[in-house]
């Protein structure tokens, strides 16, 4: 090739302005550098405010005004957990077993095609016992499933009037992760990466946790954790759960520390030579995330060792706790995270589509959750961490009241619901001991101050001391943000 046709193919517009900029003394390495500076001081434990989201495509947003939480421990229950076995109670459902749900109570909403040709929706009252726990007002209804979470509830802020847009799980888990139902966005967790960066070198910003559950699974794509559009450091750092927990994290047979220490200098150097050239961000991110591995090989084997936590500790969590990849071992593995500055954590506990069945499932399901999760929040709490961690506890929709499919005495199965669910949360700001909102006396239709999932993400998102409004990235002509152009504070909720 003619050198002057290679040189106008290489000539991309981030090349040309990237040059001019240079010219002017104000290139990307200035940006770049005030980025690390920023980084610096995030790691200091020094907050930078101030309006300006982006000063280059690799820089932290920075919170906008004083936090009140400075992590998150996102407990997500994928398969959606029925409310109404958990924490909406609705005693006056028994005498209406084998009902039809009324018609002025459905209104021909939006059912799933694994009900719409019912013939009937026969009403399924709960057939778990539900107790009263004190709380700060005038005490909650738990279900007997959970009577470990249910010690907690003066520590917990019940929201009963979720909804969502989505009906099926795909949409449904994409939609409360990124904040629209269409695959692309960036995860929450990434969102907080962007917006808080690292306050531990050593560790991902975005670590996520996976527990195999006993029901019925949906598939759990990657892309729930990724980055989207925000540069590729942000996404989520799955550990595994047998094995290595970060894959090729070992040298190789015969490759010392050393060794591999002159080989990531040499081809961060050939990287660096690449960016300069290219001026492409993403090369910079490549560069960052080969030394992240190179600490990991040290700091990953240390976080996953419990040897050190005290027998007291691992009896909290339960007999499942030094079983790699169960909930009790990835609740332990949180907090672990959480002590060590990782900003967002997120735990999937997988089999909560109880289709068929319900009442065996949410048995199994629960025996595996329940202890673990109170637990989590009660070592969070007697460390001082609680107060400055934000934990969600959520599913990506709720469970019908009518059954699907056979309906007796002691078993039945429920559909998709997106009209009403419950989630928890606690700690990191949140008014402890509340519940929020209410739904109708078939737990179908919210009656009582509504949550969309944006006000949800609002809200957590001020808690981390960022305006949901102005934490935004420029993306293919316009400005996103985790909360698309809707959401608002839930104040009520807030401490």
């Amino acid at each position: 090739m003619h050198p002057l046709e290679d040189h106008y193919l290489s000539m991309t517009r981030r090349r040309f302005f990237g040059q001019c900029a240079q010219s002017l003394g104000a290139g990307l390495g200035t940006m770049a550098l005030a980025s690390l500076l920023d980084g610096r001081r995030a790691l200091a434990g020094t907050p930078t405010y101030g309006p300006t989201p982006l000063t280059g495509p690799m820089s932290l947003a920075g919170p906008h005004f004083p936090a009140k939480a400075k992590r998150v421990i996102y407990m997500h229950m994928e398969g959606a957990p029925s409310q109404l076995d958990l924490f909406d109670f609705k005693p006056q459902l028994r005498p209406r077993f084998d009902e039809d749900l009324p018609d002025s109570i459905r209104m021909g909403q939006r059912l799933t095609g694994m009900t719409s040709e019912q013939k009937r929706f026969p009403v399924a009252p709960s057939i778990f016992k539900f107790s009263r726990y004190r709380n700060n007002q005038d005490g909650v209804w738990l279900s007997e499933l959970i009577p470990h979470t249910a010690s907690q509830a003066h520590e917990l802020c019940f929201i009963h009037s979720m909804h969502t847009d989505a009906i099926n799980h795909e949409p449904g888990i994409t939609f409360v992760q990124t904040g629209n139902q269409q695959p692309g966005r960036p995860s929450f967790g990434s969102w907080m990466s962007y917006g808080l960066g690292s306050a531990n070198a050593n560790l991902p910003t975005f670590v996520v946790l996976i527990t195999q559950g006993f029901g019925n699974m949906q598939a759990l794509s990657a892309r729930f954790w990724g980055s989207g559009f925000l540069p590729s450091e942000h996404q989520g750092c799955k550990l595994r759960s047998a094995g290595d927990p970060v894959l090729y994290l070992k040298d190789p047979e015969g490759v010392s520390r050393d060794d591999r220490r002159r080989m990531l200098d040499l081809v961060a150097d050939l990287n660096e030579r690449e960016a300069q050239r290219t001026l492409d961000p993403e090369v910079r991110t490549r560069i960052s995330q080969y030394e992240m591995a190179y600490r990991m090989q040290m700091s990953v084997p240390e976080l996953t060792d419990f040897s050190d936590e005290d027998d007291e500790t691992l009896a909290m969590y339960g007999p499942e706790v030094k079983k790699p990849g169960t909930f009790a071992a990835n609740c332990l593995l949180a907090r672990r995270l959480a002590e060590r500055g990782v900003r967002f954590i997120q735990l999937y506990m997988r089999g909560w589509d109880a289709h068929n069945n319900l009442p065996g499932e949410m048995r199994a399901q629960c025996a595996a959750v329940d202890q673990p999760q109170a637990a989590l929040l009660k070592d969070l709490r007697r460390r001082g961490l609680l107060d400055e961690t934000l934990v969600l506890w959520a599913g990506e929709f709720g469970r019908t009241v009518y059954s699907q499919g056979t309906l007796t005495q002691d078993n039945y199965g429920r559909d998709h619901h997106p009209r009403c669910f419950t989630v928890w949360l606690a700690g990191g700001g949140i008014k402890p001991g509340v519940t929020y909102g209410k739904t109708d006396d078939y737990s179908y239709n919210i009656v009582e101050n509504p949550v969309e999932v944006h006000d949800l993400h609002a809200t957590m998102l001020h808690l981390l001391g960022f305006n949901h409004e102005r934490l935004t990235y420029a993306h293919q002509g316009r400005d996103y943000r985790l909360t698309d152009v809707f959401g608002k504070v839930i104040s009520d909720v807030v401490a």
